[in-house]
Formats: C-alpha cells, sequence, structure tokens
C-alpha cells in the first residue's frame, strides 16, 4: 500500500469529478485489499486514525468510514494480529473463509476459481509474483479491483462492471456481512461495515458508468 492511498480513500463519501471518483475508487480497493492479507501495523492505524474525515453525507459508506477511524483509535497491532489470525486462519481455519469458490459454491479450489482465472486471462491479467493465495481470496479480488478502477490501467467501465458483478457481487456482500457480527471481530467489524459499503457504492457507479 503506498503512501497515497490513505489520503485517496478519506474523501470516498464526497468526491465529485470522474478522476478524483477513480482514484477513490482504486484506493479504497486497495485498502480493502491491504487489511484483509495481513493485520495492520501501528504505522497503518496511525494512519487511519488520521487519515479519515466525516464528508459530511450521512450515509452507509460515510458512517463506516467513521466506524473504521473510531474501531483503529482502540486497537493495538498485537489485538488486532490476534483477531486477524482468528478471524481468517485459526487451527485448521479461521472463523471465515474468505475465497469465492468457498461462498459460492461450498468448496476451496474449485469453478468459481477456474472462471475468474479465465476472465482474468482475457484481460492480460496474471496472479503478483510472490502471492501465495489463489485469485480468488478476497484480498486478491480487491486488489484486482483496484487495478481495474485506476484511471491509468484504461479499463472500461463495462469491462469493470462485468469482472465485478461476476466475481465480487455474487459472494462479497455475504462475506462482509458475515464479517461484522463474526465473534472475535472488533476492528474487522469495522472493515465488514465498510466493505459492505463500498460494494453498494461500487454497484450503483458501476450501474450509472455503464448506462451514461
Amino acid at each position: 500500500m503506498d503512501g497515497r492511498t490513505v489520503t485517496q480513500t478519506e474523501r470516498a463519501s464526497s468526491a465529485s469529478s470522474g478522476t478524483e471518483i477513480d482514484d477513490v475508487r482504486s484506493g479504497t480497493w486497495l485498502l480493502l485489499a491491504t487489511l484483509l492479507q495481513a493485520p495492520p501495523d501501528e504505522s497503518m492505524l496511525e494512519r487511519l486514525r488520521r487519515g479519515i474525515h466525516a464528508s459530511g453525507a450521512d450515509d452507509p459508506l460515510d458512517r463506516a468510514w467513521q466506524a473504521l477511524r473510531r474501531r483503529s483509535c482502540a486497537a493495538s497491532p498485537d489485538a488486532v494480529d490476534a483477531e486477524f489470525h482468528e478471524l481468517f486462519i485459526g487451527l485448521g481455519r479461521g472463523e471465515l473463509v474468505p475465497y469465492a469458490s468457498w461462498y459460492r459454491i461450498g468448496f476451496l479450489m474449485d469453478r468459481p476459481l477456474v472462471e475468474l482465472r479465465r476472465d482474468l486471462a482475457a484481460l492480460g491479467l496474471r496472479r503478483r509474483g510472490g502471492n501465495c493465495e489463489p485469485e480468488d481470496h478476497a484480498a486478491s479480488i480487491a486488489e484486482t479491483m483496484a487495478l481495474l478502477a485506476d484511471r491509468e490501467s484504461a479499463f472500461d467501465p463495462s469491462t469493470q462492471a462485468r469482472l465485478f458483478r461476476e466475481h465480487v457481487d455474487s459472494w462479497m456482500p455475504h462475506f462482509f456481512a458475515d464479517l461484522q457480527p463474526a465473534p472475535c471481530a472488533d476492528f474487522y467489524r469495522a472493515v465488514g461495515e465498510l466493505g459492505a459499503a463500498f460494494v453498494g457504492f461500487e454497484r450503483r457507479f458501476l450501474q450509472e458508468a455503464v448506462a451514461a
């Protein structure tokens, strides 16, 4: 996650220009990818404490950003690390299984992963070197959406909407809904709130962008 991501994401509820919205969308997807890939360290928590400001809009996305700031203020790296491992790793498996294949058909490394790999290959995308997680992990998909939304990537709204519809909206709302009430979730409850609100934002944004 680079130094500009949090400053981009803090404007997510109030962006207006097309360029700014693309920066915000890409930055928010990248933030979700970062938080779902590994627990945040003290530096990341501090950036979240200082880098999120109210937009003035009383909507689910703005409320989710404020919830994430509050949880970041109360969090410690050790506590969040333990929470992350309970949620996503555990002994054998965590409380949640953050893979599209699991959520969509109940098995790992199955048809949804094959379909995602096919669609990524058609776009000329491949798994980043050194990433041991399959492409249908929640963090990997969020990172892919960050790339598609980046204004320098030149992926048109129809392409983004198709990948979102088939590989994000088909399961991530359920994943983020499960994350919020998970028994050991504290900091990650706010991550679930942000993910759920942002997926709703993306759904509306891409529908309007394709229709324009």
